[in-house]
């Protein structure tokens, strides 16, 4: 009887759960339907009942060439993917490397480093922005460069990186891999190429999609560094639909739209490192 009522009691706490996740699911992902149901209506009907499936005026297209000629999209789309990549590859080339020279050297001065990074995490960059722009536009004037904003995502992003890559490597990549190369006659850096960094692959990805998607959805920092209409990034040139009697929601859903597609596809083909790469350094 008992064990019955233990198996009852489990069934319902499992069922509530599954409701609370469904509902949890529902809120987080009701934005993004809502994108998908209104970027296909004219404004009026987006305006009139944004919630229904179709408007009175019936099915549009047109919000999609409207929205990549008024935003100059591939510009931006072009700006945003050569910014994403080159400072989500630096960033997993430094970061790896400096957490497998933390990990395999016990020195203080590594010691120190990586508590200051750690430490450095929980500063805020609202509390940075503005000695960053006086320093870099004033001082030094280098501001309006994409190459600027590449090396401030780096430096931005490396503090949790090396965190992350520290724990993989030291939970993930046994020293006796590397006694054996060394014997075999590798050198440090062919160790870390050739051992160490493809093993690091489930971390190598959840960096990847992790930063990727904080530099290809950065308003703030890019808006302080890139003031050239040329160089705006596609969450900058987003800023063209709103105007300030009217805003065109249409436009605005279908650059949403646009703008995510590419983050969205690369989060589906690198999923499955995910969850494995979060776990590399949770258990010793």
């Amino acid at each position: 009887m008992e064990n019955e009522k233990a198996a009852r009691n489990k069934k319902i706490r499992h069922a509530i759960m599954i409701i609370v996740l469904a509902i949890l699911f529902v809120a987080f992902i009701f934005p993004f339907i809502m994108v998908i149901i209104n970027v296909f209506k004219v404004k009026a009907d987006i305006t009139a009942n944004p919630l229904a499936l179709i408007g009175k005026h019936g099915f549009t297209l047109e919000n999609f060439p409207n929205a990549i000629k008024k935003m100059n999209f591939w510009n931006s789309f072009g700006n945003s993917l050569f910014i994403t990549i080159f400072s989500t590859i630096g960033t997993i080339i430094l970061s790896s490397m400096t957490a497998y020279l933390i990990v395999r050297n016990n020195w203080k001065a590594n010691k120190i480093l990586f508590v200051t990074m750690i430490a450095s995490m929980v500063i805020p960059f609202q509390v940075l922005m503005v000695p960053l722009v006086s320093l870099y536009g004033g001082i030094f004037g280098i501001l309006n460069h994409r190459i600027t904003l590449i090396f401030m995502h780096i430096g931005f992003s490396l503090s949790m990186a090396t965190f992350m890559f520290h724990g993989s490597i030291h939970s993930n990549v046994p020293i006796s891999l590397e006694e054996a190369a060394t014997i075999d006659g590798c050198n440090k850096w062919q160790i870390f190429s050739q051992i160490v960094f493809p093993i690091l692959k489930p971390t190598i990805a959840t960096v990847a999609i992790i930063d990727a998607m904080a530099f290809w959805n950065d308003y703030l920092l890019p808006s302080l560094v890139l003031g050239r209409k040329e160089l705006y990034t596609i969450p900058i040139a987003t800023k063209v639909f709103y105007g300030t009697y009217s805003t065109d929601t249409g436009l605005i859903m279908a650059a949403l739209l646009l703008a995510m597609l590419p983050i969205l596809l690369l989060y589906l083909f690198l999923q499955r490192y995910i969850v494995e790469g979060i776990t590399a350094g949770a258990v010793k």
